[in-house]
């Protein structure tokens, strides 16, 4: 092998369906010729010794080439370019994407259609009187209308996304969630139950699926939709591109909403988002496409 690299993953995600996605790595790294160490986060221990920062390891390791950082440690990710590694994607990209209202604000400005967005107050753990501010949420009511999407900041797979269908599912929505960061977002109607995802790797759309839900408004399959292959038409490859070149990510998952007339909206972005289901669905192998696009980015370091 020419090449040597880690791909880190989280220590805690040792399960048959995560090992199973970081074999998939594995294999489309040694069709690239590289030689792919699997590496859990707990097995890299981030340490300052004499106020330098330094890496102690569980087991011998070989110095990577690069590392495909495809956990959300970002922490640890810090650390690791502190110490000069090149991590694809970066630890800034990681931490944007990651964080929701980070994500709609880095993209704001710049030309993308997104949904309309209120980010929630920041409240300190235990302090306040636990209530939502009224005002905040006759604004919400007056600007959003019903139904509206809060989202928690931090999710994956559909998960802390949540319909709210009226004051009072708003209401204790917002008494649950008042001291974990969220945001609202108008409903798209017209996207009910189907998106698209989008994967770009660079400046370039690799592979795409349409996914869609008869039972719920989310269309993940996790949440029990079911995909087809997809091909986008040039607006949502140009926004899909556009909002990875924002971000400034090597390569992401993006997922699109279907406005009123068919345009794309954008809903989220994944910075590592996984390539089980888009290769179940169209037989592309995105991790292919991921490994030639880092052997060419350290090729011209």
């Amino acid at each position: 092998m020419n090449t040597y690299g880690w791909l880190i993953y989280n220590g805690g995600l040792r399960t048959p369906k995560y090992m199973e996605l970081n074999e998939l790595y594995a294999a489309a790294a040694k069709k690239c010729d590289i030689n792919l160490e699997l590496v859990a986060n707990d097995e890299l221990y981030a340490c300052i010794e004499n106020g330098n920062a330094v890496l102690h390891t569980a087991r011998p390791l070989q110095s990577p080439e690069f590392i495909l950082f495809l956990d959300k440690d970002i922490r640890l990710a810090k650390h690791l370019e502190k110490l000069g590694y090149t991590l694809f994607n970066s630890r800034e990209v990681i931490e944007n994407c990651d964080d929701k209202m980070l994500t709609f604000q880095i993209l704001a400005n710049s030309g993308i259609k997104m949904p309309k967005t209120f980010f929630c107050p920041l409240y300190f753990y235990g302090t306040g009187t636990g209530e939502p501010n009224p005002d905040f949420t006759t604004t919400l009511e007056k600007e959003l209308g019903y139904p509206m999407v809060i989202k928690e900041a931090f999710g994956s797979f559909g998960a802390q996304v949540y319909l709210i269908h009226n004051q009072e599912e708003l209401i204790a929505k917002q008494k649950e969630l008042i001291y974990t960061p969220h945001l609202y977002q108008e409903f798209i109607q017209s996207s009910t139950g189907r998106d698209v995802r989008i994967y770009v790797v660079g400046d370039q759309v690799v592979a795409s699926m349409y996914r869609h839900s008869d039972t719920d408004f989310r269309a993940n399959i996790s949440n029990g939709g079911t995909a087809l292959p997809y091909s986008p038409n040039e607006a949502f490859c140009q926004m899909a591109i556009k909002a990875t070149k924002v971000l400034e990510a090597d390569f992401t998952g993006i997922d699109l909403l279907f406005g009123e007339n068919d345009e794309p909206i954008l809903c989220e972005v994944n910075s590592n988002a996984h390539i089980k289901n888009i290769y179940d669905c169209t037989g592309v192998d995105v991790a292919h496409f991921i490994f030639k696009y880092i052997l060419e980015k350290i090729a011209h370091e």
